[in-house]
């Protein structure tokens, strides 16, 4: 089963500790990816708020030089992806396809060729916004009161579009979403967001949203976080299921894939413990009936389909 998890937070929980990948900490590490070995995983760099007033790009940086750290001590296992293509290699030796991502365009410090300097590095993908008001746009911890995308922001969208890489509207608030939805003349990715219709978050997407991203070929990845998941009580498993199985229902199948938000999360549900337990969601799905076709899109085909429409 190809496996293609749009966003974990790994290389911000390793930097600056005294742990690392092949330790076996957090909800991810070495052993848990060998388990999904010939899949692929977006790694994004988290910019934290601490480092947000001149120190985001130092801090960036940081995390991309422990990304390729990876690259070259776990070689055996672990292989960078910049195309589909490069994951179609990847999987043939029988190695993880790792791709890189920013959380958060105060990684930009307001200048265009950082991004381009970023996509030298191997990024592929943007997430424009955290929670919060930057250069770009407003996170939806900021609401309707924060606008939409700035004109900077309307800048990057369309360098993103030019240079081929993904952009992420998870964490914009409504305003900025459907700014960048008119505005990219590619498919976009929310990378781990979920249905609000299921759980009332501001981080989840409304059906509007869902079907909109959906028509224009983006893709959203299913977000394992509890808050995300169930309001008052415990998230298992079973939560994450009926948010993939609320999502084909009303945006498609073709719009669903998995963003687990793994090392960024205080608490995960209930059977979905850690990464290498990803593969469980397959055997549920199949046990409601789901064709395995519709199944490898879920679990990484759609997200796949994606890279290659926008990376390649």
């Amino acid at each position: 089963m190809f496996i293609f998890d749009a966003h974990v937070d790994t290389l911000s929980r390793l930097l600056g500790t005294n742990q690392t990948l092949d330790a076996n900490e957090g909800h991810v590490d070495l052993a848990k990816l060998r388990q999904n070995g010939g899949g692929a995983q977006f790694f994004a760099a988290f910019i934290s708020p601490k480092y947000y007033h001149g120190k985001a790009l130092h801090n960036t940086l940081e995390m991309l030089d422990l990304f390729w750290q990876w690259m070259e001590d776990f070689g055996q296992d672990l292989a960078f992806a910049g195309t589909t293509k490069d994951i179609s290699e990847n999987q043939k030796s029988g190695k993880m396809s790792c791709l890189l991502a920013i959380e958060g365009g105060e990684a930009l410090e307001g200048k265009l060729a950082n991004l381009r300097m970023f996509y030298r590095l191997g990024v592929r993908l943007l997430t424009l916004t955290w929670n919060h008001r930057n250069d770009l746009a407003a996170g939806q911890g900021e609401g309707s009161s924060g606008g939409g995308l700035s004109l900077f922001g309307q800048a990057v969208v369309k360098e993103m579009n030019r240079l081929g890489m993904l952009v992420d509207v998870s964490h914009l608030n409504e305003e900025g979403f459907w700014d960048v939805l008119r505005l990219s003349e590619a498919p976009v990715l929310a990378s781990h967001s979920n249905a609000k219709a299921l759980c009332d978050h501001p981080r989840n997407l409304t059906d509007e949203q869902i079907i909109r991203l959906a028509d224009g070929g983006g893709v959203i990845g299913v977000n394992f976080c509890t808050h995300f998941l169930a309001k008052e009580r415990q998230a298992t498993i079973h939560d994450v299921v009926e948010q993939i199985e609320y999502l084909v229902n009303v945006g498609g199948v073709d719009c669903v894939g998995l963003g687990s938000d793994f090392d960024g999360i205080d608490r995960t549900p209930l059977g979905l413990d850690h990464y290498g337990k990803t593969s469980e969601l397959a055997d549920i799905l199949r046990e409601r009936g789901y064709t395995k076709g519709d199944i490898e899109k879920i679990m990484g085909g759609n997200l796949l389909r994606l890279c290659q429409t926008v990376l390649d």
